[in-house]
């Protein structure tokens, strides 16, 4: 019963979380404002996340992972599933995207935990990046396909952010110009 109290507590907070995101940016999510929409105390915040940051990109790990083309990780997805799944994360959530590349520079510069976590999930795409490579062609050299996995999200990383800035960038289409013919 406790286990299940704690999951929708996690829940809503992960809830207001995104709400808050949507109507006033990372700014307009304070730890205040979170708990007072999901109705909870701060205790119980602190009891399922260490920070504000923390939340957020639970919430935004969570939009993630629902666009990803192998979330049972059998290691089966194409490069141009992986590019797709990037694609629909920044069109359908356009907050959590500019909040995650937010979170990324700003907090991975100013605190070591974030710069961490940013890096682990950074690797992780890259590997599944460099291993779809690898599935397309199995003579390319893992170093090869290691260095393409990088510049493949370098440049959609620099694609998001275009499209932030400049909301009549086509993202998309430039983003489907880097899945190999």
């Amino acid at each position: 019963m406790r286990y299940r109290a704690g999951l929708e507590t996690r829940a809503k907070i992960l809830d207001a979380t995104r709400e808050l995101l949507a109507e006033g940016g990372l700014d307009g999510a304070t730890i205040k404002a979170i708990c007072e929409r999901a109705d909870v105390r701060a205790g119980s915040f602190y009891n399922l996340f260490d920070s504000k940051e923390e939340a957020i990109l639970t919430a935004v790990r969570q939009a993630i992972t629902a666009v990803d083309p192998d979330p049972a990780g059998l290691g089966e997805e194409q490069i141009a599933d992986l590019i797709e799944a990037y694609i629909r994360f920044v069109t359908a959530e356009p907050v959590l995207a500019k909040v995650y590349l937010r979170i990324a520079v700003g907090g991975g510069v100013s605190d070591q935990a974030i710069a961490d976590r940013m890096l682990r999930h950074h690797r992780a795409r890259v590997e599944r990046f460099r291993d779809a490579l690898l599935r397309a062609d199995p003579h390319l050299p893992k170093e090869e396909a290691e260095l393409d996995a990088e510049a493949t999200l370098a440049a959609i990383n620099g694609y998001a952010l275009h499209s932030i800035l400049d909301p009549t960038f086509d993202f998309a289409g430039h983003a489907r110009r880097l899945i190999p013919a």
